[in-house]
Parts: structure tokens; C-alpha cells; sequence
């Protein structure tokens, strides 16, 4: 398991310079988003750095929820092993509850008035951890859990993808006994036709909607050349959390984004909510109809910190007008 598991699984002093803007909103309309949260691998050099800092002006700018990102002390020891040999090339280290116990965690969140919504996590932990998952979940306020990304050898054809489908209704059983919910993060791999079918529909179909959510990535959907607008008019209820950030041009996978190469070389388009080509309008809206309970804004390891998060939390809870 290398960097896809937590893709799956400068420093620009970011807590001295962020100023809150002032925002008022005398009404809302349908699809705008009234609690907007944040997925931290947005921010994981500032929250290594100073992370009770970071996460005070991200409460001051409006984000009401977090999702985290693993490992976490409770992660099973080979994610802490391959995320411990990326650490040095990512330029951080920081993950998780970021050195704090799950009752730390709950306490600084209470005093910013945050909420710990959601957490990735690898597929060793998800399998083998769950009651230490569930342990600390419930600690801090989390009710899903979710995987990134399938690892790549887990999947290397259809049959694979089934399997992955049987294992994630077992996953989902055993988080609905503890109290949460299931969720798969798609990044874009799964789309293109194989052995005559699409991956990520076998995915729906085979997995039991009360076991196994969604959470939809705009940006990696819009790489694969997914019909969005399709999935969640066809799966209300399935799709239930959402990644939110916007792509600069229209651009998709050269290889169906099936292995790292190929979704590192999307990264250069990632833009802030509002500034690129999705229309981040009508998936929010239709996402809305379909069940939608949780918008994060997640442009992965940003390098405009306090730019994506000022503009973006602007855009996303001010669609009227835009829409």
C-alpha cells in the first residue's frame, strides 16, 4: 500500500494571516449550502505545523464540519508503515487526530464549535479495527467512516471489483453494529467498460444501499467522464457526502486514472470552488434532491491555503445568483 491508500487511504503562517470575512445571508436559496465543511487533507502541512491554529480560523471563516484523513494511532500497522515512507516526500507528516487522543480531539473541536463528521481510512484498519474505530469514533463524533480508494491489487479485473463489493457489504455490516455508516470514496478509477461491464456499477449494484454509501468526488468523477447528474438521479439515497472543488479546464484520466501516475497527472487542474469549469450549480442542486447530507470543499494539499478557503466558502454558500 503506497500513497493511493490515503489518496484512498507555502507554509503560508496560516494561523497568524487569516482574517474571517464578513458574511451575512438574508436568505438562502434551494441548492445553496448551509453548513459547509472541510476535508483536512486540504490542509495537511498547516494542521502538522499548528494544528489547533488552523483549525480555529477554519471555524472563524464558517466550515462547521471536518472530515479526517488516516492514519490514526488506531490505524492497523501496515498504513502506519507505507504512510510513514511517503511522510518525507509529502513534505508533512501529520495525520489523523494529529498526535491528540480521540477525548483531546472531541474537546478542541467543542471549544470551536466543529464537528468530526467523517474519516478515511485505510482498507487494513477497515477489516481488521473496528472496534478501536468505533471506539474512538464515537469519542469524537464521528458516524462515518469511509475508504478512499480501493487498492489498486485488489482490483485487477471484474471479479475484483465483486469482491471488493461482497468485502464492502461486510465492512458496512460491521460499522452499522457499531453505530456507523459505510461509505466508498470512487477516485475516478472503475468507469471504463471491463469484461463488459462498469466497475463502479457493479459497485452500486452488488453492495446493499443500507450497508454501503457513497461519497461522490466531484473533480475525480468529471476526470473518469462520469455521468454525476445520472448516478445521483439513479441511486437516490446512495449518494449521501460529497467532495467539492472545481476543475480549471475540462480535462479527463489519460488511462481511466487506474494507478497513481495517471491521477497525479489531474492535479495541475484542481481549482478552487467557483473558479473552473464544473457546474458545481446543478450537482449541488441535483445532489440535494437525491439525499445529499454532507458538502466538504476538498482541493487536495492546496498551495493557496487562504485563498481556497476564502473563495470557496464564498461560492458554495452563495449560489444564488450563480445558478
Amino acid at each position: 500500500m503506497k500513497r493511493r491508500s490515503f489518496l484512498e487511504k507555502s507554509s503560508l503562517g496560516l494561523a497568524a494571516g487569516l482574517i474571517a470575512p464578513s458574511l451575512s445571508f438574508a436568505s438562502a436559496p434551494k441548492n445553496s449550502i448551509k453548513t459547509l465543511g472541510l476535508g483536512l487533507f486540504t490542509l495537511p502541512k498547516q494542521l502538522s505545523e499548528d494544528f489547533e491554529g488552523t483549525l480555529k480560523i477554519v471555524s472563524e471563516l464558517g466550515y462547521k464540519e471536518l472530515e479526517f484523513f488516516g492514519p490514526f494511532d488506531f490505524s492497523a500497522e501496515s498504513a502506519k508503515q507505507s504512510w510513514g515512507a511517503m511522510a518525507g516526500m509529502l513534505g508533512f507528516s501529520g495525520s489523523g487526530y494529529f498526535g491528540r487522543s480521540p477525548k483531546e480531539m472531541r474537546m478542541i473541536l467543542d471549544d470551536l464549535g466543529l464537528e468530526a463528521t467523517s474519516m478515511h481510512l485505510d482498507w487494513d484498519t477497515l477489516t481488521q479495527n473496528m472496534d478501536q474505530v468505533a471506539e474512538s469514533a464515537h469519542i469524537v463524533g464521528q458516524k462515518h467512516i469511509g475508504i478512499a480508494m480501493i487498492p489498486q491489487e485488489l482490483r485487477p479485473d471484474l471479479d475484483g471489483y465483486k469482491k471488493m463489493a461482497d468485502a464492502f457489504n461486510k465492512v458496512g455490516e460491521s460499522a452499522k453494529k457499531n453505530g456507523l455508516t459505510f461509505h466508498y470514496h470512487n477516485h475516478g478509477y472503475g468507469h471504463r467498460e471491463l469484461e463488459g461491464s462498469i466497475p463502479f456499477q457493479v459497485i452500486l449494484d452488488e453492495t446493499d444501499p443500507d450497508l454501503v454509501k457513497m461519497e461522490m468526488d466531484i473533480f475525480w468523477f468529471s476526470a473518469a467522464g462520469a455521468d454525476m447528474i445520472g448516478y445521483l438521479k439513479n441511486n437516490p439515497g446512495r449518494f449521501e457526502l460529497f467532495h467539492l472543488k472545481d476543475m480549471s479546464e475540462q480535462k479527463q484520466f489519460a488511462n481511466g486514472g487506474e494507478d497513481m501516475q495517471d491521477i497525479m497527472g489531474m492535479f495541475p487542474y484542481l481549482a478552487d470552488a467557483g473558479a473552473g469549469v464544473l457546474d458545481i450549480c446543478e450537482i449541488v442542486d441535483q445532489a440535494q434532491k437525491s439525499g445529499a447530507k454532507h458538502f466538504f470543499l476538498e482541493k487536495d494539499m492546496t498551495t493557496t491555503p487562504r485563498e481556497t478557503l476564502e473563495s470557496s466558502y464564498k461560492y458554495l454558500t452563495t449560489l444564488n445568483g450563480k445558478c
